[in-house]
Parts: structure tokens; C-alpha cells; sequence
């Protein structure tokens, strides 16, 4: 098995492939993800905005809806990057209703991998909400 920085650099490098498909007409930020599943499978995903907004679906949703539509439960990472057009922001994260879809099938201590394949910052899920609503508070 690759060492993590290795494993992280192709996460990284999976994303930024993914976010040249962005649908990003209105808000010119395009994003793509790249997750980790335990098979270790890698689902990607880009951002599809809609005119009325609130159809839109983020990149990171994008890949957890296509790795569970495939029957995949368990991840092991997640790289997100982007950025206004062909800029890349290094604080790119998953908003928080990408972050509450993740906390549904993540520990939280997944690695979310930010930033772009030569620069990368990685934070745990549990780093980026410390309060998630559970199963187990239901």
C-alpha cells in the first residue's frame, strides 16, 4: 500500500480532473471531489448548478450520491478543490450540508484532503464539524 501523502497527492490529483466538468455557469466557482471508498474504489464528482439554485448539487455530494448508488457505505478519504474559474482557493471546503451528507457515511476521522496536488491540507471531518447531527441523536 502507498504511503498517505502518495494516496492523498492521487485523491488531489482525481479531484482537480473531476472539476474540469464542473456545470458552473452561474457562480463561475467550479469544484470537483475525489472520495475513498474502503473497497478502494474512487468516486469523483464536480458541482451541476441550476438556474433556481437550489437544485444545484456540490461535488462532494456528487461523489458520496454516485458511491452509494453504487453500493459503496464506507469511506476512507475525501480531496476537494476549487476555486473561482481557473483560480483554485486553498481554503476550498465542503459547505455544511456537504459536510452533513459525509458526517451520514464518515467517521470523524476521515481525512479531508483541501488544496490542490502540490499543496495540500488535510483536516478530519470531526475538524470541520465538531457537532454532527447523528443516528445517534434520533
Amino acid at each position: 500500500m502507498t504511503d498517505k501523502a502518495t494516496l492523498y497527492k492521487s485523491l488531489m490529483e482525481a479531484a482537480s480532473a473531476a472539476r474540469q466538468y464542473a456545470y458552473s455557469p452561474y457562480s463561475g466557482y467550479r469544484v470537483g471531489a475525489a472520495l475513498l471508498g474502503k473497497s478502494g474504489k474512487v468516486y469523483t464528482g464536480c458541482n451541476v448548478e441550476n438556474a433556481g439554485y437550489s437544485p444545484t448539487n456540490c461535488a462532494e455530494r456528487t461523489a458520496v450520491f454516485k458511491a452509494v448508488s453504487e453500493g459503496e457505505r464506507e469511506f476512507f478519504a475525501i480531496a476537494v478543490t476549487g476555486g473561482a474559474r481557473d483560480s483554485v482557493d486553498s481554503a476550498c471546503t465542503p459547505c455544511g450540508v456537504c459536510r452533513q451528507v459525509l458526517a451520514e457515511f464518515c467517521d470523524p476521522a476521515t481525512p479531508v484532503i483541501l488544496g490542490t496536488p502540490d499543496h495540500l491540507r488535510v483536516l478530519t471531518l470531526g475538524e470541520l464539524l465538531p457537532f454532527a447531527f447523528t443516528s445517534g441523536n434520533l
